[in-house]
């Protein structure tokens, strides 16, 4: 160690020659990058443990967990490690947190008009077609001139926003002038099927009768992840604009 300790001193602030403090220690090049080899391989092993227990966590809060919850999870579990490091981990695997917007109760109780409020969708939110599966949903947004109500359709297949209104009020007459505006803007003969939720604008009479041949689907109560693609848009959305205010 004496002549470690002489070496460095000699050295100072200068970068040090890793076969030099090698053969000082009387250690050979090979074992030096097998050792480094099973430590990085140590690194990556936990890395992948982890991320599997991300998503686990992730799965079993039906995507609504962020960074900040599975963090919190992960520790009790007795796993130390920063929020920052489980976010980039979820960025890695392309997961992100579904935001649950809390709506007003549906202005409905009869057990068998809850029956007809199916959901068709399933979950099934990849397509193999363009114009088979619609989904919509409304939201509000913070402007620096007060609260909008933004109400979007898209298309699952391609993930675009085909039809928006941008309104004051949740009237159904914004949902009915986005039915229409898809409509003309996607010509198609194929079963169309639309997905929401079950806001009052989405179970009126204007709006069933807007569809026509359109069979409507539907989440059940408090169930955001079965229109999670189109929620987390929104969520999105609602992000970037807070970002401008």
């Amino acid at each position: 160690m004496l002549k470690l300790e002489k070496y460095l001193k000699r050295k100072g602030k200068r970068r040090l020659n890793v076969s030099g403090v090698l053969r000082i220690l009387g250690v050979s090049r090979t074992g030096y990058y097998s050792f480094k080899r099973r430590e990085s391989n140590a690194k990556l092993s936990r890395k992948d443990h982890i991320k599997e227990l991300i998503l686990k966590i992730h799965l079993k809060s039906k995507r609504i967990y962020g960074a900040p919850k599975i963090t919190m999870e992960l520790r009790k579990k007795g796993i130390r490690i920063a929020e920052r490091t489980v976010g980039k981990y979820m960025r890695e695997m392309g997961l992100r947190a579904h935001y649950i917007v809390k709506r007003p109760p549906v202005p409905h109780s009869d057990p068998s008009f809850e029956m007809e409020l199916k959901n068709l969708l399933r979950e099934q939110f990849n397509p193999k077609h363009p114009n088979t599966i619609w989904c919509s949903d409304s939201t509000y947004i913070r402007t620096k001139n007060g609260f909008v109500h933004l109400t979007s359709i898209m298309d699952l297949f391609s993930r675009r926003i085909i039809a928006w209104r941008l309104s004051k009020t949740l009237e159904a007459r914004w949902v009915v002038e986005c039915i229409e505006e898809a409509k003309k803007y996607r010509t198609t003969a194929e079963p169309l099927l639309i997905h929401s939720d079950r806001g009052s604008q989405y179970i009126s009479q204007d709006y069933l009768e807007a569809l026509g041949d359109i069979k409507p689907s539907y989440s059940r109560k408090a169930s955001p992840w079965q229109n999670a693609c189109i929620e987390s848009f929104h969520a999105l959305t609602k992000k970037g604009m807070a970002l401008q205010l």
